[in-house]
């Protein structure tokens, strides 16, 4: 009997269709990328027209292995990886790696029965356009983030990082700030009365226009000069406005709107939102039915549904809710200019599966996600909202308007699946007033308010704001966000994106040193002549020439540089070395500003600037075994350690413990090093124990023989595997219901 091998990057991806097809087909699972370029050297040569060195990725030799294998032994070969530029990447490499065999290409829109049989009945050639596009986008990134980061480290301090578009991202949230921190609030008032017409109803109006205008009141005093001059008026109906109005529903979700949606209306981070997105759309168990993807391919630009979907969803309205909330024909949306336009709209695989139907079988984070993208869908192809608008002008004297507005909805159309997140406005407006009614007046109210300056971005905002601009993808921006957070170059205040002090200070030299390169225009152009290359319109060698010859001229110009600007950022500071007395000025270091002494190196003292970050070390409960002082949480370059509060006079340190029991002796696992600066974990209780491991455990314990942790053995950030060390079995992370911190 034959055999066919299909190729997945997924696990839990390979498990879902495994369950869907024949015993003809093997199915094995890449765990995301096999080949990258390398970390430690630059993988690109220069000399030779950009040619990319890839290597075999570390931890994916089995991997490589059983593909091979597998590879041998089959007749057919169907590589089904994601249906984008990674995907195809991630194709391209097999293809590579796998040698002479032909290998076909299966695009799986959803994870379904289905959607699969209709990816093996139309197998394609491997879209070298495509592959393309992605290796010139990996190869750009490359190039900027292996040669401005040394500039950086030069210029500031060592460990930081620059990115093509994560730099971008931060420029937006640094000028976004510097239009708050330049902001000058200017006083203004306003008035309100409330009134009460012939029928005994009582209603508000607010100041509209004075002699036509909008009226400019700043202070208190005009404020007050112009409630006397209306406690002499009359007040009195000019005008009763009433009109028909409708609102449209949204259109189905994108990548970014799915990503700002969760956020706003779930509470989720773009990041989780991606990842739960994943899981919905490689299976989930249902009770009493197979696996199942639940959603369409989560990373797209585009609205447009199938004719099959559109069918389907208009069915189930018609049926469930019936006739009055189905419009007539189909609703179609436009597309977005830059749309790839290469995959559907995210969308429920299946609409009579319904949230509630399922809820039992999904996670908490999975049902909220679901829910969110089925009512979208839903309400996509309902019937329009209709609210009927009043709006009442009132005049005061001679040239005083005021105006109330309301409006009621008569029709719930599509807002009975998707509640707006507007509001419907509950001003209440008199049913039974008339045109030149005199009305009582009961009560004037001024305020006093101040302009306020822009608001600070939220993730959803930001994302929004990037796509708005055409900068990044929506697939990269869950990770565009994380690397700021994990770089210290942004906190998070109130659900705000706040630039450090070290994120303000790298955008700024960034900017300064790199203005057509870390620009708006130049990234957001960038992205188009990927998409070209994509739709084979441009070259990827061509397109990487023209970026990086101005590139590297600048880079080697500001490179001469650095010194002058690491002088340049060194602040005087009136504080004297408590150690040898000389003054100490403010450097900065990895995790911002610090006070350095003007002996160094002689003299190595060292302390945070008051009032930042670093001086509000943590207390813990621990004391010092050598003076018997606290230990207090501290940070340093491989992150935060014990160390002593009587340093300097004090100077034990030691590993902050992990929560993991060692299972040899039941002491702290912690982080250590080797003498030659290695990472490893190892027992507290060292060297009375000699428990150590290179891969750093994590506080899960494995589902199968229920061991205290288990290991990341592999993949990647989006789909890693985990490793039980005690009974070898691997699970991904859907399986334990894990998010693992990212290593950005």
């Amino acid at each position: 009997m034959s055999k066919k091998l299909l190729i997945v990057e997924s696990p839990s991806k390979a498990k879902t269709i495994g369950k869907y097809l024949g015993k003809d087909f093997i199915v094995q699972a890449t765990v995301g990328h096999i080949r990258d370029l390398p970390k430690k050297e630059l993988g690109v040569d220069l000399e030779n027209n950009f040619e990319p060195k890839y290597i075999n990725i570390r931890g994916k030799a089995d991997v490589i292995k059983k593909l091979k294998s597998a590879a041998k032994k089959a007749d057919e070969i169907l590589i089904a990886t994601d249906p984008d530029r990674e995907g195809e990447a991630i194709a391209f490499h097999i293809s590579e790696i796998i040698g002479d065999k032909v290998v076909k290409r299966v695009l799986f829109n959803e994870i379904t029965k289905a959607g699969i049989q209709s990816g093996l009945n139309s197998p394609l050639e491997l879209d070298m356009n495509k592959v393309n596009a992605q290796q010139a986008r990996r190869i750009m990134d490359r190039l900027v983030g292996y040669q401005v980061s040394p500039f950086l480290w030069k210029s500031l301090t060592y460990g930081l990082s620059a990115g093509r578009v994560q730099s971008v991202a931060l420029r937006i949230i640094c000028e976004r700030e510097a239009e708050i921190k330049k902001f000058v609030p200017k006083e203004y008032w306003t008035i309100s009365s409330t009134l009460k017409d012939k029928a005994g109803e009582t209603f508000k109006s607010e100041l509209f226009k004075i002699d036509g205008n909008t009226p400019e009141i700043s202070t208190e005093q005009e404020s007050s000069s112009l409630v006397s001059k209306l406690k002499a008026s009359d007040f009195r109906v000019k005008e009763i406005k009433q009109k028909d109005a409708k609102r449209n529903p949204a259109p189905p979700f994108t990548t970014s709107t799915l990503q700002q949606a969760g956020a706003r209306r779930k509470g989720l981070s773009p990041r989780n939102t991606m990842r739960i997105a994943q899981q919905l759309y490689e299976g989930v168990q249902l009770h009493g039915r197979e696996l199942v993807g639940l959603i369409t391919y989560m990373r797209t630009d585009s609205t447009r549904i199938a004719d099959e979907a559109i069918t389907a969803v208009r069915g189930y309205i018609n049926s469930t809710l019936g006739n009055k909330y189905l419009p007539e024909q189909p609703r179609y949306f436009k597309k977005k200019k830059g749309s790839q336009d290469a995959h559907e709209a995210v969308r429920p695989t299946d609409v009579t599966i319904t949230p509630e139907s399922i809820k039992n079988d999904l996670s908490a984070e999975q049902f909220k996600l679901y829910d969110l993208i089925w009512r979208r869908f839903v309400a996509s192809q309902m019937s329009v909202a209709h609210f009927k608008q009043t709006s009442i002008d009132i005049i005061a004297g001679d040239d005083i308007l005021f105006r109330t507005t309301g409006s009621i909805k008569t029709f719930d159309g599509y807002l009975n699946i998707y509640p707006d997140a507007k509001s419907e406005g509950d001003t209440f407006v008199p049913s039974k007033i008339e045109v030149n009614e005199i009305l009582d007046l009961i009560e004037l109210t001024p305020d006093q308010h101040f302009t306020k300056p822009p608001g600070r971005f939220s993730e959803s905002g930001l994302i929004r704001e990037l796509d708005n601009k055409g900068i990044g993808r929506p697939s990269t921006y869950s990770q565009i966000i994380t690397t700021l957070y994990n770089r210290d170059y942004v906190n998070k205040d109130e659900g705000r994106m706040v630039p450090t002090d070290l994120g303000e200070t790298v955008s700024t030299v960034l900017v300064k040193s790199f203005p057509n390169i870390f620009n708006i225009e130049f990234t957001a152009k960038m992205e188009e002549e990927l998409d070209q290359i994509e739709s084979g319109v441009q070259k990827w060698r061509s397109v990487l020439s023209d970026f990086y010859t101005p590139f590297e001229k600048t880079l080697s110009e500001v490179s001469k540089l650095s010194a002058s600007i690491k002088e340049s950022l060194q602040e005087e500071s009136e504080e004297i070395c408590e150690v040898c007395g000389k003054p100490m000025i403010v450097k900065w270091g990895r995790f911002g500003k610090f006070l350095s002494c003007t002996g160094y190196p002689e003299c190595k003292f060292s302390k945070p600037v008051e009032g930042s970050e670093e001086t509000h070390d943590h207390v813990t409960d621990e004391k010092c075994e050598k003076c018997g002082g606290d230990m207090v949480v501290k940070r340093g370059r491989n992150g935060e350690f014990l160390a002593c509060s009587n340093y300097p006079t004090c100077k034990n340190t030691k590993s902050i413990p992990l929560g993991i029991q060692c299972p040899k002796d039941g002491g702290d696992i912690v982080a250590r090093r080797t003498k030659r600066g290695r990472p490893f974990f190892g027992c507290s209780n060292y060297p009375d124990c000699d428990f150590a491991m290179w891969q750093k455990p994590i506080a899960v314990s494995c589902p199968s023989c229920e061991y205290a942790f288990m290991v990341m053995k592999g993949g990647n950030s989006d789909n890693p595997v985990y490793l039980c060390t005690n009974c070898k079995n691997e699970f991904d992370k859907s399986d334990l219901n894990i998010e693992e911190k990212e290593n950005a």
